[in-house]
């Protein structure tokens, strides 16, 4: 695993590029690998265009593709498929799982209780490769206020995938803006797929 700058959720490792396209790993702080990554994605799409110019990008983690489209200071995506099971119990809880390319719990309830609720779940034997959470809370139609314990992270101020995790379990399909401490994102969820738009600018 490369080493792991002081502040950051995590490593993208870039394996390969070409002029529109990036193969990248993903590496939690404690050393494991995420599936997928929304925000990671839309991270490696932006560098790849600062660098090359594309406007469209092609981003491989393992066996799933995301195209990354720019869209000036924002980047949409096309994630993919979405799979949402039926609400269920799990630790007294009233559980929805759904499947973005990697795992996540959605909670209705009190975003401020993600700290209590997202350790409880992400180690459950209900997932036996752990979860992530969200903890979210419907404000409107088409607005929701989210906050996200990472698998093997911990709490973060934003997750893409999660995003659209809270999107589809509260929401099914249309546009929803996911409110996290970290900022807003944006979902549009149509045929069971998803599109994430978000920023992503470089920090220097």
């Amino acid at each position: 695993m490369p080493a792991l700058a002081a502040g950051t959720d995590g490593i993208l490792e870039v394996i390969e590029t070409t002029e529109d396209s990036v193969d990248v790993v993903i590496w939690n702080p404690d050393g494991s690998q995420a599936e997928m990554s929304g925000n990671g994605t839309r991270i490696a799409a932006r560098w790849l265009a600062d660098r090359t110019g594309a406007t469209e990008v092609r981003v491989r983690v393992g066996d799933r593709e995301v195209v990354a489209r720019m869209r000036g200071e924002d980047v949409e995506q096309e994630m993919g498929e979405v799979r949402v099971l039926a609400r269920e119990r799990v630790a007294g809880l009233d559980v929805t799982a759904v499947d973005v390319g990697n795992p996540h719990a959605v909670v209705i309830g009190d975003p401020d209780d993600a700290p209590l609720i997202g350790p409880l779940l992400e180690t459950h034997p209900r997932f036996p490769n752990r979860t992530n959470v969200q903890v979210a809370r419907v404000d409107a139609p088409g607005e929701v206020t989210a906050r996200v314990w990472e698998r093997g992270v911990g709490e973060t101020q934003s997750s893409g995938t999660s995003a659209v995790a809270v999107a589809a379990a509260t929401h099914g399909e249309g546009d929803v803006t996911i409110h996290f401490p970290g900022g807003d994102l944006h979902v549009r969820l149509e045929c069971g797929r998803a599109t994430l738009t978000g920023p992503a600018a470089r920090l220097d």
